[in-house]
C-alpha cells in the first residue's frame, strides 16, 4: 500500500536532492539536461512534507529523453511511468511500495512546459513562512482524510495551490 504520510521537515532533504541531482547528471547523456531544480514541499525549509525528494529536470528534447533516459535512470533504481496520461512530461519514481518506500520523483520536461511556473509556489513559500505553515496544516489534514488515496490527496490541494500561485504571480520579482 502506498500511504500518504506527512512528516516534519528534515534538513537533510536539501543534501539528498543535491546528491541525487549529481547522480542524475552522471547517468544521463551529456547535453540532454538543461536544468535541475529541487521543487515540491521538501524544497521549502521548515515545511512538513511527504518524505519524497522531487526533482524537476529540464531536457533539451522530451523525444530524445524518451529514447535514452528510461534505461539510464533505471540504473539508479528509477521506474518510469509508461502510462502517464500527460504526454508533455516524463515521470519516474525511485522506490515503489510494497518493496520499498518512495524516496524520489523525477518530473522531466522541456523548457517551455508550464510546470516550471510551480517554482513560483516553492519560492513564495520559502519567503512566507506563515503561508508555508498554512500549507503544512492543509497537507496534514488531507493526509488524515485520504491516507491511502494519493490522487484525492493531491487533487484536494489544487485550489489552495492556485490561490498561492496567484499571490506569487502578483509579487514583484526579486
Amino acid at each position: 500500500m502506498d500511504e500518504v504520510v506527512i512528516v516534519d521537515y528534515d534538513p537533510r532533504w536539501t543534501s539528498l536532492f543535491e546528491t541525487e541531482a549529481v547522480c542524475v547528471r552522471e547517468v544521463l547523456d551529456e547535453g540532454l539536461i538543461t536544468r535541475i531544480e529541487h521543487f515540491g514541499s521538501t524544497a521549502v525549509p521548515g515545511l512538513a512534507a511527504k518524505p519524497i525528494i522531487d526533482l524537476l529536470v529540464g531536457v533539451r528534447s522530451l523525444e530524445e529523453a524518451k529514447q535514452v533516459a528510461v534505461v539510464q535512470l533505471e540504473t539508479l533504481g528509477y521506474a518510469y511511468w509508461f502510462d502517464n496520461p500527460n504526454a508533455e512530461r516524463m515521470f519516474f519514481v525511485k522506490g515503489l511500495p510494497p518493496n520499498s518506500p518512495r524516496t524520489h520523483h523525477i518530473h522531466m520536461i522541456e523548457s517551455n512546459n508550464g510546470l516550471w511556473e510551480r517554482l513560483l509556489f516553492r519560492d513564495y513559500l520559502r519567503q512566507h513562512s506563515d503561508e508555508a505553515a498554512r500549507y503544512a496544516e492543509l497537507k496534514r489534514h488531507l493526509a488524515e482524510r485520504y491516507p491511502t488515496d494519493r490522487e484525492a490527496y493531491t487533487s484536494s490541494k489544487a485550489e489552495y495551490i492556485e490561490s498561492v500561485m496567484q499571490k506569487a504571480r502578483q509579487q514583484p520579482a526579486s
